[in-house]
């Protein structure tokens, strides 16, 4: 039966414009495929029934070659499909390629910090020639889920709180993925995730429960989601949480009403990490059930579950399925193959020589350390500590200064260590041929009995207790004392180990451990001015450390090139530019903290008791929406309006001029934002529109433009219409969501 394929492929050549080849090359294809290997089209890289799930060996390669397995990974697992199955049906691999494959760029979070989608797009593309060569042609990004509370730990793989530009974050991936043409070789299809709410989840708790209104959902939330499937992304991926208390991977309203009828995506879903049985545990069913439910629903893939391949023939029987919608998924995934050209040339994502050519090579190193650099956010830089000099005695201390693999963060497609450049080489390899720099650890990353022995037997079960030596602890304190005497400046590198965040990483508590600020203050002690490094992959709660240390950076876990690409920031040779994407609160009180929050009924008046506020902390944040610092200063001019009084569809041209004020070339990000005062449904204070990356030299004046249309004022109703309604507008143009300029304007319908 392998045949038929060949035979298909002569009579049915391949066309990537044309629908109708595609459906009379699936339709022959299907009709040849026993109800079996239907359901192992639905199958992603698990056992059958009962049997334990298999990754590699001789059982897997056996499901593979009965037609049980539509997903897998590897070289053998895509020969025994193509070569030993009855049709030659060929696996389709993925990989959550996150931020780079062999090549590990910065964190996703820390790349939405650049503000430059063009630089996102060709880390993505980078990504794809990358990956699409060791046999990969799917990945598991991106992840486009917003978030407002920085304690679920996979804020890092996000592109921040904001829905605006978290849309257009989320659409340069899927074109640096995909490209022009998903059937090239150094392509990937784009999986967008988690769909839908993941980045809502109760008190930042990953795999938690997600409440909200159907406003909050539209307005909030589904832009991101939408935006990467308008731009073409091929699949999606379920989320764990209930959307209307219904689990997502079973929501039939999420997945066939709203994606695929009102949304128009044609692509396949697949389901996250055994999602379909988890459904039992939110308690709608036995997994019987609840794998009719998703099939039903519109899911299309069981990711390692077992549920559809195990149960729903039997479901077939009973009558709880037809077979009709079981083709349906199967289709889908067929298609995908299609589109991606697996059945013409199932091997062209094994490319050895293409491989060795591009795996991690300096070009890609080049960009890596790029973009570390401008991933990086000025925090504080009191009296210009910021850059320092050439050839000083430094002394770096901390337990991220010179770790390796914690450079990389979540998801990091690198495994061997080998290339990861530290935060003390790269400053060794920056800091000028007659610096003397000196190392000490200073502290471990944490002391506390919980945090060390959370996860000791996630894959040992005898593994033993993680104690803390006090004397040790105390030792490695001393070095640090010692070291820094003769130091003209301490660069001291704090934070995160990469354990710490990412899925199944949320904290309670994100403040740098005790252990580490018990490092902090000895250092600032020693009277030598302090550089706070900061290597973390979730914003943090710096109250004290903004206090009292002169200069922070935020490098957040920055990948292969971090510590050249850092080194690069802190001698001065790149003047940061990155901008926050989160908002960093002042205490995990706050959360969840974000710039466009509504406007309560009583707001915060010192002067009236009754009014929203705290009583131990300011309401505002640390560090806001949007604020990053420079080794120059950025002074903005007042808006010009092209009109004040506005009728219909029409355009308002908005000016401003931004003077760099300083002496040094550099950087900034020019923000607009809208405020909608009065409105029939409660507007947020303000929403970003639109921003303009430029560049100035000293004392150099540029007039930044911005083009707003009534598109710019739509928003949600009480009704779910996208519309908008005339009235007063207020315009804002800043530095950031709270220092801003302001302009106002009456726009009627």
């Amino acid at each position: 039966m392998k045949q038929l394929l060949i035979t298909l492929l002569v009579i049915i050549p391949l066309s990537m414009h044309s629908q109708e080849s595609m459906n009379q090359f699936i339709d022959s294809l299907m009709s040849e495929m026993s109800l079996t290997e239907k359901l192992g089209q639905l199958n992603l890289s698990s056992g059958v029934g009962d049997l334990p799930v298999i990754t590699e060996g001789e059982g897997k390669i056996e499901y593979i070659k009965q037609g049980l397995i539509g997903a897998s990974g590897g070289y053998n697992s895509l020969k025994a499909s193509v070569e030993e199955s009855r049709l030659g049906i060929p696996v389709i691999t993925g990989r959550d390629i996150i931020h780079g494959y062999k090549t590990t760029f910065p964190i996703p979070l820390a790349l939405s910090c650049m503000w430059d989608l063009d630089r996102i797009e060709q880390m993505a593309r980078i990504s794809a020639i990358e990956a699409s060569c060791d046999g990969i042609n799917w990945t598991y990004s991106p992840m486009v889920d917003i978030s407002r509370d920085p304690r679920w730990g996979r804020v890092a793989e996000g592109g921040g709180e904001d829905v605006w530009l978290g849309s257009r974050i989320a659409q340069a991936y899927v074109r640096g993925y995909q490209g022009d043409d998903l059937s090239a070789a150094n392509t990937i299809m784009a999986c967008v995730k988690h769909f839908a709410l993941y980045g809502a989840s109760e008190a930042g708790r990953d795999y938690n429960t997600v409440d909200m209104s159907r406003i909050s959902m539209f307005q909030d939330y589904l832009p991101t989601y939408k935006a990467a499937f308008d731009e073409g992304a091929g699949s999606a991926m379920s989320a764990f949480n209930v959307i209307d208390m219904v689990p997502a991977t079973g929501n039939r309203w999420l997945m066939t009403e709203l994606l695929r009828e009102q949304w128009g995506f044609s692509g396949f879903v697949v389901t996250d990490f055994t999602a379909i049985n988890e459904m039992i545990n939110h308690g709608v069913g036995n997994l019987n059930e609840v794998a009719v439910k998703a099939l039903k629903a519109g899911i299309d893939m069981d990711m390692v579950g077992q549920s559809f391949i195990g149960t729903l023939s039997q479901s077939l029987k009973e009558g709880k399925i037809t077979e009709q919608e079981i083709d349906t998924a199967c289709r889908r995934v067929l298609e995908a193959k299609y589109k991606l050209d697996l059945f013409h040339a199932p091997y062209q994502y094994h490319d050895k020589k293409r491989a060795s050519e591009v795996l991690l090579c300096e070009e890609h190193k080049s960009k890596a350390r790029e973009l570390a650099a401008r991933s990086c956010v000025l925090l504080k830089n009191d009296d210009q500590l910021l850059p320092l000099k050439k050839n000083l005695n430094i002394a770096v201390v901390g337990p991220l200064a010179n770790s390796r693999t914690d450079m990389l963060g979540t998801w990091a497609g690198t495994r061997d260590t080998t290339d990861i450049v530290t935060i003390l080489q790269g400053i060794i390899n920056e800091a000028g041929p007659k610096a003397q720099i000196q190392y000490a650890r200073g502290s471990y990353f944490t002391e506390d009995d919980y945090l060390l022995n959370v996860n000791r037997k996630h894959k040992n079960k005898d593994a033993k207790k993680i104690t803390i030596d006090p004397k040790q602890s105390q030792r490695l304190l001393n070095t640090a004392i010692s070291i820094s005497k003769n130091a003209d400046v301490i660069v001291a590198v704090l934070g995160e180990p990469r354990s710490w965040s990412g899925e199944a990483a949320s904290r309670s508590d994100i403040s740098i451990p005790a252990c580490q600020q018990k490092l902090l203050k000895a250092m600032l002690n020693t009277g030598k001015p302090v550089v706070l490094v900061l290597s973390n992959g979730r914003p943090l709660a710096l109250c004290q450390e903004d206090q009292h240390v002169p200069a922070i950076l935020e490098t957040w876990h920055a990948g292969v090139e971090a510590g050249n690409g850092i080194a690069d920031v802190l001698f001065g040779h790149y003047n940061p530019s990155a901008k926050l994407t989160m908002t960093f609160p002042r205490n995990v009180g706050q959360i969840p903290i974000y710039y466009n929050h509504k406007i309560t009924g009583r707001p915060i008046d010192h002067n009236h008791k009754f009014t929203s506020k705290y009583l131990d902390v300011p309401n505002t944040p640390l560090y806001p929406f949007g604020y990053g610092l420079s080794y120059t200063t950025f002074q903005y001019g007042n808006i010009e309006l092209s009109n004040k009084q506005l009728k219909g569809n029409v355009k308002l041209e908005a000016k401003i001029d931004v003077t760099n004020s300083g002496k040094t070339a550099g950087e900034e990000v020019v923000q607009l934002y809208i405020q909608d005062p009065a409105a029939s449904v409660s507007r947020a204070v303000k929403e970003l529109k639109g921003f303009r990356k430029i560049q100035l030299q000293p004392g150099e004046t540029q007039t930044v433009e911005f083009t707003i249309t009534c598109d710019d004022l739509k928003f949600y109703n009480s009704k779910l219409e996208y519309d908008w309604e005339g009235g007063l507008f207020n315009i804002y143009i800043g530095t950031n969501s709270q220092e801003v300029q302001a302009a106002s304007i009456n726009w009627t319908k």
